[in-house]
């Protein structure tokens, strides 16, 4: 069996018996009805969290029923094996990362219960996200008042384990104070429900339950005047466990005493929680200052106006996303200033919030040096402001011309009233040491977060690293604060520990660990008798990925693939449920098909430890096939992760010397295909149409039945367009791109964009001879290929890029490539670099030449392609469509599923329809015939045609719809 510790001592490193480990394995299987995974793949997946560390797990269990749970700590505890409970795996101080069995809630055990709004209270599951608490408490008019910038994503069950707090914890408390009931687990199979525990019933319990609750009472009696005196009395005080709790004065509450012990004591099954009334109305409120310190400075006076959330910005916060370009239209909302105070307020109605933002407004105006403001009542402006605050932790991990930040100091706090002093110092400590970092945070309880760019990959480095630490906990401890006020201790902050709170209740902190305990089995090694702070770390001295030769350039990470591995902080943005990324995550709810599970296993990879066969790993391969390419992660992550590159970059390494598979040549190169079927489309059509033909067709492609082949036009666009009688005059020449789906398949699009753009005054051209972008190309690693497509496309465009000649295009994908592949590919070509600047969308282009199209009075929901809103936004299209004045509702529907040919595939198709029908296909079987469904992407109108029989429309058919309502056929509105 896998070696036991002794009773009470700290846990120690382990080395698994891999032979016992497949015994276990074997019995996990047998007994749970979830997911028991001890692969080498999915011990890679969860080997790290957000935090510095990676420690490679025994093996991963996703359990399915409380019983699984129960069942998973049995056979464990039979093997010896530790146990590590997870949700998000958003933790930022290695404590969601061990050498253990790792169960993960999120996937199945992720449910509210139940919600009583006559007792306020929820009942929950672990794994339920917080903002899905929320919602559901919202129906009632109730709230779950903690709130971290990660709460479309992260879990309770988390929360509970780390004491979390966010914003809104000024209105209503930490996670400790929301906690009401505890239904937890003991690694020795005692079920609990703790709670605030009287002496009776305390002697009403028996056996382990009983000695649990005597230890704890003797622990109480024995350390309450060192915890009465050695605990901070501030807002913030999350580091250690939460022996107050036990004092007689707080109810001896042992739900509470539980909460951010980081899964080091017990696991839990199900929380019992407090909702606040939830404001109905709220107002936000932004307080510009000279600098960050002097917005320190008021915190106490704008604290006695009594808002809902009070968070702090700095400028160079501002600056490090204005540098990555992270919101820039956020940024510009925010008033003069070096400084920021978000102050929000609420009220039942908004001339409530208002008259309290104003009260203090007034207040402001009429001190001696009052700080520029502005007042936001727009929820939708109030969003915006609030992503700037929300972004600090992505926005300052990655940018350009500095270093690399890290957690390792990231979540201080002191009194509120010695914020600006402690502002001051930690600047002037940074400067000691010679390091950056941006200062942020929930100021209003005088929590601040930093990145600092720690040298973690050198001994001097990492020993400097650890003398900072120290000192600065030095630091805070002697203004009476508290090492942690958000992100619990971990790793990172463990052995700062004693420097806070002294040796006795360090004895006791071991005490109440060995209480519940016993064995040292859960979570060993955090926050007490804890690894050192630079051990096991992610990179550490002895980093050393190989330099890989690679098709792409990278030129955010300076050309190097392994530095763009490190790219993911594991924030986890990628497993909310709304925006585009990232589909196959919302589809499967599996780590591994999150942007952050692939960033992961790609870092893997480049460590070859886990994860040992490199380019030609299967697990790598298999958590990419079902990438979409959506680029909705370089559109959303914080930190730009840009997954779509990195797939086509790991398919090309994995198909080398390799035949790929008869769909990558029939997919990939459409073009070729769709070109020579355009010389007989009927012949082609027959066998692609009509039955037995069409399903030995599907067969032969990997097509999946319930798919239909998208028919060939009679007649393609480029040769439509070139009998066509010359009507080229215009004010200017532009070249419409005829990429290969509305060139052989949808040529009724590229004939409206041609009437379109003569409409608004131009003398529209195409290519001479056959161009194709290569976009999907990319999907099946093919990038040599799709490089030599773009270098014809400059060679044959050579005297039009010169030129300065614009180049419309309709397909979004295709308008992508030469936006992000073409400069990826050719990143010192100046031509390419032309190109980049020449090629438009055709809404792009329209609002370039500010052209006023026709009043079309219809009403219409807008399904954007990934890539459209991803990486090419939607402004211009959203501008098009206010000036023609329909009344649209743009989808929150993420990708359509369908993505080039990924929903085509046999082995996608249930993927590719989950993503579709989470949001796009109800809204559009639901909307009345008359509504117009507007989808700009080929794969997007496909998805839409053959799953609901509407017919979709691209923007220049509805353009053209526009011009025949009112009758213009010609004529220019081109200023």
């Amino acid at each position: 069996m896998l070696s036991r510790l002794i009773e009470g001592a700290p846990a120690q490193p382990l080395a698994p018996d891999f032979g016992n480990m497949h015994s276990m394995a074997e019995e996990l299987r047998a007994a749970v009805q979830g997911e028991v995974r001890f692969d080498n793949g999915s011990r890679a997946l969860y080997a790290t969290d957000a935090s510095n560390y990676r420690q490679v797990p025994i093996g991963v269990v996703i359990p399915r029923t409380t019983e699984d749970v129960i069942e998973t700590v049995r056979i464990c505890h039979r093997y010896g094996a530790p146990v590590l409970p997870r949700g998000g795996g958003t933790s930022l101080c290695g404590q969601c990362c061990n050498v253990a069995v790792v169960m993960d809630f999120s996937k199945y055990l992720n449910r509210v219960l139940s919600i009583d709004p006559d007792e306020k209270t929820a009942r929950v599951q672990p794994g339920v996200v917080l903002d899905d608490l929320r919602d559901a408490a919202e129906a009632h008019g109730l709230t779950f008042a903690p709130d971290p910038a990660t709460h479309n994503h992260n879990t309770l069950g988390g929360m509970i384990g780390n004491n979390s707090c966010g914003p809104h914890s000024v209105m209503g408390g930490t996670t400790v104070e929301n906690v009401l009931e505890l239904d937890v687990l003991t690694y020795d199979g005692l079920r609990l429900r703790v709670g605030a525990t009287s002496d009776e019933r305390m002697r009403g319990e028996t056996g382990r339950s009983r000695d649990i609750y005597d230890r704890l009472a003797a622990l109480r009696d024995t350390f309450a005047d060192d915890i009465r005196s050695r605990y901070p009395h501030i807002p913030r005080r999350v580091s250690g466990y939460n022996l107050n709790a036990l004092l007689p004065e707080n109810g001896f509450n042992l739900a509470q005493a539980l909460v951010g012990s980081e899964g080091t004591c017990v696991v839990v099954l199900e929380a019992t929680l407090r909702l606040l009334p939830s404001p109905r109305c709220r107002t936000l409120l932004v307080l510009g200052y000279k600098d960050v310190f002097e917005s320190g400075d008021h915190v106490p006076e704008v604290m006695r106006a009594g808002p809902i959330a009070l968070e702090g910005i700095d400028d160079r916060l501002v600056h490090d996303m204005d540098a990555i370009d992270l919101h820039p239209e956020n940024i510009r909302l925010l008033p003069e200033g070096g400084g920021w105070l978000l102050v929000e307020f609420g009220g039942d109605t908004m001339e409530d919030a208002n008259a309290r933002a104003r009260k203090l407004m007034d207040s402001l105006g009429r001190t001696d040096k009052p700080p520029s403001m502005k007042l936001f009542d727009d929820p939708a402006v109030q969003h915006k402001v609030w992503k700037v605050r929300e972004s600090g932790l992505g926005a300052t991990a990655h940018v350009p011309n500095k270093d690399i930040t890290w957690e390792g100091w990231e979540d201080s706090a002191v009194p509120p009233e010695r914020l600006g002093e402690y502002l001051r110092k930690l600047r002037a400590l940074f400067d000691k040491y010679d390091y950056d970092g941006d200062l942020y945070g929930h100021f209003g309880q005088g929590c601040v977060h930093t990145r600092i760019n720690f040298d973690l990959e050198t001994a001097p480095g990492i020993e400097k690293y650890r003398k900072f630490i120290h000192e600065a906990a030095h630091l805070v401890v002697d203004m009476g604060g508290s090492i942690s006020g958000e992100h619990g201790d971990g790793q990172s902050k463990a052995e700062l520990l004693p420097i806070m709170f002294g040796d006795r209740l360090i004895q006791a902190f071991r005490e109440f660990k060995g209480i519940w305990d016993p064995h040292w089995r859960m979570n060993p090694g955090k926050v007490i008798g804890a690894h050192q702070a630079d051990q096991d770390l992610r990179l550490g001295a002895d980093y050393d990925p190989p330099v890989a030769k690679v098709e792409f350039f990278y030129p955010g990470d300076g050309g190097n693939f392994s530095r763009a591995m490190l790219r993911c902080v594991g924030v986890g943005e990628c497993r909310k449920k709304s925006g585009v990324m990232c589909p196959s995550y919302m589809a499967t709810g599996e780590e591994m098909h999150a942007t952050r599970g692939r960033a992961r296993l790609l870092f893997e990879m480049l460590q070859h430890d886990v994860i040992t066969h490199g380019w030609k790993d299967e697990a790598v391969r298999e958590s990419l096939d079902l990438c979409l390419s959506c680029k909705g992660c370089k559109g959303e992550c914080p930190v730009k992760v840009d997954m779509a590159t990195y797939k086509a970059e790991f398919m090309s390494h994995y198909y080398a010397g390799k035949i790929r598979p008869l769909n990558a040549y029939a997919f990939g190169m459409i073009d070729r295909w769709a070109a020579l079927a355009s010389h007989m489309p009927r012949v082609v059509n027959l066998f692609t149409q009509k039955e037995p033909f069409a399903r030995i067709a599907k067969a032969i492609a990997h097509i999946a039945p319930q798919r239909r082949i998208t028919p060939f036009a009679q007649e393609s666009f480029t040769h439509w367009f070139r009998k066509r009688p010359s009507s080229r005059t215009g004010a200017g020449k532009v070249i419409l791109w005829p990429d290969t789906f509305n060139n052989f398949f949808h040529p009724d699009v590229a004939r409206a964009a041609v009437e379109v753009l003569e409409h608004a005054g131009f003398s529209v051209h195409i290519p001479g001879v056959h161009l194709c972008c290569g976009r999907p190309l990319y999907e099946f690693g093919m990038v040599a290929r799709a490089r030599n497509y773009l270098r014809r496309v400059m060679d044959v465009l050579e005297h039009e890029i010169h030129a300065g000649t614009p180049i419309v295009g309709l397909e979004p994908a295709c308008v992508s490539v030469f936006r992000e592949e073409l400069p990826n590919l050719f990143p010192h070509s100046e031509q390419a670099k032309r190109l980049k600047q020449q090629v438009f969308l055709l809404s792009e282009f329209l609002e370039r030449h500010r052209y006023t199209p026709p009043a079309l009075d219809r009403r219409a929901i807008v399904h954007t392609h990934c890539h459209h809103k991803a990486v090419l936004k939607t402004d211009a299209e959203e501008a098009v469509m206010r000036k023609l004045g329909l009344d649209y509702d743009l989808l929150d529907s993420g990708c359509c599923g369908m993505a080039g040919s990924f929903g085509f595939e046999a082995g996608k198709y249930d993927v590719s329809m989950r993503c579709a029908e989470r949001v796009l296909l109800p809204a559009v079987r639901n909307a009345a015939e008359d509504i117009l469904v507007i989808a700009d992407g080929f794969s997007c109108r496909e998805q839409i045609v053959q799953t609901t029989g509407r017919d979709p429309m691209h923007l220049a058919q509805v353009l053209q719809l526009a011009l025949k309502t009112s009758g213009t056929t010609t004529g220019s509105t081109w200023r």
